[in-house]
């Protein structure tokens, strides 16, 4: 690579950022120079207030720690693109407490984006309109933030973890996935203590904290960190369950429920389909069959005698309401 020096130090600002260490020699070979070169160039980096630290082991390397200051980052077109609309997107609050700072980050990002990127930040600005209702389920972002890099860096953690059942249990986990999907962050990670891999709800992590050690990363069961929570979560064992026969496309009844999980909902043979509900409370579960019920199609439903209680109430409120009188008191 024949470059200038400051294109030279601009690849070299670029690989340091992209992974958590390189050796001299690695670096050396990436940018076709000498090692000599490479530990000038650093030197260089830190004298404009970039944190390298030199790494000890068999060849010596570097990587770029935390620093007092924060020095400016080195983004592609792409990257910074995602970057506004990630901003964009957590200024609509999904993450609890960051939606102020994440407009003043927007804000001084499109100051210092070329003309050609500002255009396309600005369309995605436009078209979007951000629905200003909180997440059901936020999570802390510092809690996210150390988990991300816990699974970037291959680092057990350990953290307390609340089930739903709201007892508090004292974990030490190998992260490998974070997920986000259905308003919900979920972490994959191989529970140490209990010997098996296990999904948990981020919201419901707190006290988290690397521990220093690394692990070898193995490969999530079936292979696919998208596809395994899935699975994970339709065998979950709901105290509150339903099966609805909807004379409906899965399609259709899939666009109204809450969490249109793949397998929840099935078709059948006769054009109709198959919805299995399940929820952690009768009211959850009775928001669902409401929401199938107002397609407005034929419904068959097979559910707990508590359910068929709780709708038979909200349907003599309702007739109530319909006829102009007040809604009595009652469940629903």
């Amino acid at each position: 690579m024949n470059a200038s020096l400051p294109a030279r130090l601009l690849s070299l600002l670029s690989l340091l950022q992209s992974r958590r260490e390189w050796s001299g020699a690695e670096l050396a070979r990436r940018l076709e120079v000498t090692d000599r070169t490479v530990r000038r160039d650093v030197g260089r980096l830190r004298a404009l207030g970039y944190p390298v630290r030199g790494t000890t082991g068999t060849a010596g390397g570097y990587r770029m720690v935390a620093g007092r200051d924060l020095p400016p980052l080195l983004l592609d077109d792409e990257e910074a693109v995602a970057v506004a609309t990630a901003l964009l997107t957590a200024a609509g609050g999904t993450v609890t407490g960051i939606e102020d700072t994440s407009v003043r980050a927007l804000a001084k990002l499109e100051q210092v984006l070329p003309a050609r990127l500002r255009h396309r930040a600005a369309a995605v600005s436009r078209a979007t309109v951000p629905l200003v209702r909180p997440a059901p389920n936020q999570v802390c972002p510092e809690v996210l933030s150390v988990l991300a890099v816990a699974c970037r860096d291959h680092e057990v953690v350990t953290c307390s973890y609340r089930d739903r059942d709201g007892v508090v249990t004292e974990r030490r986990v190998e992260p490998h996935h974070l997920v986000t999907g259905h308003q919900l962050w979920y972490l994959i990670a191989h529970d140490l203590r209990r010997g098996g891999w296990r999904t948990f709800r981020v919201d419901r992590i707190s006290e988290v904290a690397p521990t220093g050690r690394r692990f070898q990363r193995g490969e999530v069961p079936g292979g696919d960190p998208a596809e395994y929570p899935r699975g994970v979560l339709l065998s979950t064992p709901f105290p509150h369950r339903a099966e609805l026969w909807v004379a409906a496309s899965a399609t259709r009844v899939s666009r109204v429920l809450t969490d249109p999980l793949p397998g929840r909902v099935r078709d059948i043979e006769d054009g109709g389909c198959v919805v299995a509900l399940g929820s952690d409370t009768v009211d959850g579960l009775l928001r669902e069959v409401l929401a199938v019920v107002a397609l407005g199609e034929p419904v068959t439903m097979t559910a707990s005698d508590l359910l068929r209680e709780r709708l038979r109430a909200l349907s003599a409120r309702l007739s109530e309401v319909a006829d102009g009188g007040p809604a009595s008191d009652g469940a629903g």
